[in-house]
């Protein structure tokens, strides 16, 4: 297959980038600096502006159309400027893609477009699966904004896949990375109460599905991008400890990110018990299911 990726430079686009490339398929990766080459995929110059600019020409014909591009959600305190910049970031670059993609003579035939579960807002510990309605929070609105841009794209030409990603758990970048050094230094702790749910992936899983969302004709609407058994904070901090065979019975207030982290801090201390149920009720078949052999085969 041909495919292109927006956000093909960030930790997870290079990740599908390689994946997608070992399975035979051809890819493209957008990037705003012309002539860049993002390792063995070739780089299509874009502007995400909202407007379709030359995009057209480069997605005709092409199979599909993966959208990853934003700007990081926890790389900066969450300013009235850096949440806006994390808005237009989303929902122009998705803009920019439907309506290029709408301007082509023969459109890609599957549009995979990135959201997250923050869709859902805090729900303690109530389960959730993707027929649940949205939370109402900076995250979960922003999630709507970008989803209902999306929606745009889909066509008897497009099928349309919307993917609310939870946790990816890696080695080498995410927030596993960020904890593994506090972790080694016998510095794991509990954040807050710890009763929040963490609904997480593996890298492996999270690549497999993108491949499949892809792939699978009977793929469609918004799927949610999660290991089928989420654990709490309080369990992900004893296994994760477990695993690098370092203590891990710190706990750290709530008050202590709420001062450090403002408004982002929402991010570490509410969370969402996230169920992949459309996955797999379509048929998708995870290789990690439980966080503790997830964390293993990290090899960390």
């Amino acid at each position: 297959m041909i495919i292109v990726i927006a956000g093909g430079s960030g930790f997870l686009g290079q990740k599908l980038d390689r994946h997608l490339e070992a399975g035979g398929h051809r890819v493209s990766i957008l990037s705003r600096r012309a002539g860049r080459t993002e390792g063995a995929s070739r780089a299509i110059p874009w502007q995400p502006d909202g407007s379709p600019g030359e995009l057209p020409r480069h997605l005709d014909g092409v199979d599909a159309v993966v959208n990853l591009a934003g700007e990081g959600l926890a790389d900066k305190r969450w300013t009235a400027t850096r949440k806006e910049a994390i808005r237009r970031s989303r929902i122009l670059a998705t803009r920019t893609l439907v309506r290029a993609m709408a301007a082509c003579a023969t459109p890609p035939r599957v549009f995979v477009s990135g959201s997250a579960i923050g869709y859902y807002g805090v729900h303690g510990d109530e389960t959730i699966t993707e027929t649940d309605a949205p939370g109402s929070d900076f995250l979960a609105t922003l999630c709507v904004e970008w989803e209902e841009e999306a929606r745009a794209a889909a066509s008897p030409a497009t099928r349309l896949v919307i993917n609310r990603t939870g946790l990816v758990l890696d080695r080498d970048g995410g927030a596993l990375a960020k904890m593994r050094l506090p972790f080694k230094l016998g510095l794991g702790a509990t954040l807050g109460s710890g009763d929040q749910y963490m609904s997480w992936i593996h890298v492996d899983d999270w690549t497999a599905m993108m491949a499949w969302a892809i792939q699978s004709e009977r793929a469609g609407g918004a799927i949610n991008v999660t290991a089928p058994e989420p654990v709490t904070n309080r369990a992900f901090t004893r296994t994760l400890g477990r695993v690098l065979k370092r203590p891990a019975v710190l706990q750290a207030p709530s008050f202590v990110f709420r001062a450090a982290m403002g408004e982002m801090s929402a991010m570490l201390l509410t969370g969402q018990r996230v169920l992949p149920a459309r996955a797999e009720q379509l048929g998708f078949r995870f290789m990690h299911r439980t966080l503790e052999s997830a964390l293993r085969s990290l090899n960390l």
